[in-house]
């Protein structure tokens, strides 16, 4: 929810300057359009009033009041310090999710211009190589003929590295196959309140989720139950 306002944000401020900062109206429009998004969306006025609230809170947009209506603007290029490049490569990813470099330049066209996909290559590596990185490149996937770039934030923070994930998606499959001894003295606390053994299983059940949702991050197959790590 907060990528997409922020993409549009982004997007609305170069392709449209003359109706920038966005009113709220103008916010729900550009995030349910149905063009240059995917997913397709049905937010109201009041999620988007909500969302934006948060965003402010965290430093990452700004409401100006006065006038008919309050506009919406983001302020990334001051909470993150990245160039306009980087900036518009995000807000894509943002709107459409993973795509390739050639998938970027092209879609890219309306926020910034990039001279070629090596550019964009160089803008993405940039986004990769931060101590937080922004971006991931994903694994090429059956029947795809490139690789293709993912954002890394949620709720418009950066998310952990892909090594982190990788990490803890390890230890959480080591956890969820372990054995059940090994599972009753890691949920200590639990098992002395008097928890039941339903919820250990449902506990064992989420751990499996958690697993199958980290390693389809990382594109993936999970360890089946049992197996190594």
């Amino acid at each position: 929810m907060q990528v997409r306002i922020l993409g549009c944000l982004v997007e609305k401020e170069s392709a449209t300057p003359d109706n920038y900062p966005l009113s709220t109206n103008a916010l729900v429009s550009a995030c349910n359009q149905s063009t240059n998004r995917d997913p397709v969306v049905a937010y109201d006025a009041r999620l988007i009033d909500t969302t934006m609230l948060e965003l402010r809170t965290v430093g990452l947009a700004r409401t100006v009041t006065g006038g008919r209506a309050n506009k919406h603007k983001h302020v990334l290029h001051e909470a993150w310090g990245l160039p306009h490049a980087q900036l518009a490569l995000l807000a894509m990813l943002f709107l459409r999710g993973p795509q390739t470099v050639a998938e970027l330049r092209t879609r890219c066209e309306r926020i910034y211009s990039f001279g070629s996909t090596d550019e964009v290559e160089a803008a993405l590596g940039a986004l990769a190589g931060t101590s937080e990185p922004y971006v991931v490149q994903l694994d090429r996937q059956p029947g795809q003929k490139e690789r293709r770039w993912m954002h890394l934030l949620s709720d418009g923070q950066p998310a952990p590295s892909e090594a982190f994930v990788e990490s803890q998606a390890r230890d959480v499959a080591q956890s969820a196959s372990a054995p059940a001894s090994t599972v009753t003295a890691a949920n200590r606390a639990p098992q002395e309140s008097g928890a039941s053994c339903d919820q250990l299983q449902r506990e064992v059940t989420q751990l499996r989720s958690d697993v199958d949702r980290l390693y389809a991050l990382l594109g993936e197959d999970p360890p089946s139950p049992g197996s190594a790590a």
